[in-house]
């Protein structure tokens, strides 16, 4: 199931355990839906970081977990996997009656319940886009979480963007090697794109305005369409032509196979996270 940023409802009061970019989207997208800064909680040890939430979003992070924490419903973890499990063991006695989401790469919602005492929790995949209301997110809910908890969750994540629900936890790790990591992806394609404008005579101005553009319009046309990406490029590849040169060399490049083989290392790599950083 997908959806897009939804109620204006109020919501409960919610703390995020970590404030660096990704609790930040979050945290800009409920303050555009009208919750007040004082019901958002930020745990944020780097003075430079509560100094930006601060000047950004009118809050005053905390360095560290404490009582403070009780007063939130939903408490969103925002840390890397490395320290994910020091994080919990000093925030654990303030949450546990709280519902918990953790938007961290790799850690499983097993290793998460063992370390916070609880298993009302949801694991989510954001990606950067969120950081301008364009995000998807991935998410999966434990057996724990009731009716109430998924829409408490997709009322706070979709202030961020689109949403995808899957029903095993397994297949986040897909998520994070298709969208999750997709972002960057796409940055590399239009370095490549910009740097092959440059060679051709444009400046940087000029290729970075087309490459750009031609990625929203393209992307725009695919969620449009009912027909599908294949399709949509066979449309504007005229055998012979310019684009049907430039795909042909691609394809005997094996560019769509190494595409395929990059994303699956990536899938690797959050099972990794999983099992070093999950203990």
């Amino acid at each position: 199931m997908t959806t897009s940023s939804t109620s204006s409802t109020a919501l409960p009061p919610v703390a995020f355990i970590g404030g660096g970019n990704m609790a930040s989207a979050v945290i800009g997208g409920l303050i555009r839906q009208g919750m007040p800064a004082s019901d958002i909680i930020v745990v944020e040890p780097h003075e430079a970081a509560r100094a930006a939430l601060l000047a950004n979003f009118g809050i005053t992070a905390l360095p560290e977990a404490g009582s403070t924490l009780q007063r939130a419903a939903l408490v969103v973890w925002a840390v890397k996997p490395q320290t994910f499990k020091d994080a919990a063991a000093a925030a654990a006695a303030h949450t546990r009656g709280a519902l918990h989401l953790s938007v961290a790469a790799g850690i499983t919602t097993g290793s998460i319940a063992a370390w916070l005492g609880t298993a009302r929790l949801v694991r989510a995949m954001p990606n950067t886009p969120a950081l301008v209301g364009k995000g998807m997110t991935g998410l999966y809910a434990r057996p724990e979480v009731d009716a109430d908890g998924k829409a408490l969750i997709a009322s706070v994540m979709g202030s961020t963007g689109q949403l995808l629900w899957v029903d095993e936890e397994e297949k986040l790790d897909a998520v994070t090697a298709l969208s999750g990591s997709g972002p960057a992806y796409v940055f590399l394609f239009l370095e490549a794109m910009i740097q092959a404008g440059l060679d051709m005579g444009l400046t940087a101005e000029q290729a970075h305005q087309l490459a750009v553009a031609t990625f929203q319009g393209g992307s725009e046309l695919a969620a449009r369409s009912s027909e599908s990406p294949e399709v949509l490029r066979q449309r504007v590849t005229s055998k012979g032509g310019t684009t049907h040169a430039a795909i042909t060399h691609m394809q005997e490049q094996k560019l769509p196979e190494h595409f395929i083989a990059a994303m699956r290392q990536a899938e690797t790599r959050a099972k990794e996270l999983a099992a070093e950083f999950g203990r």
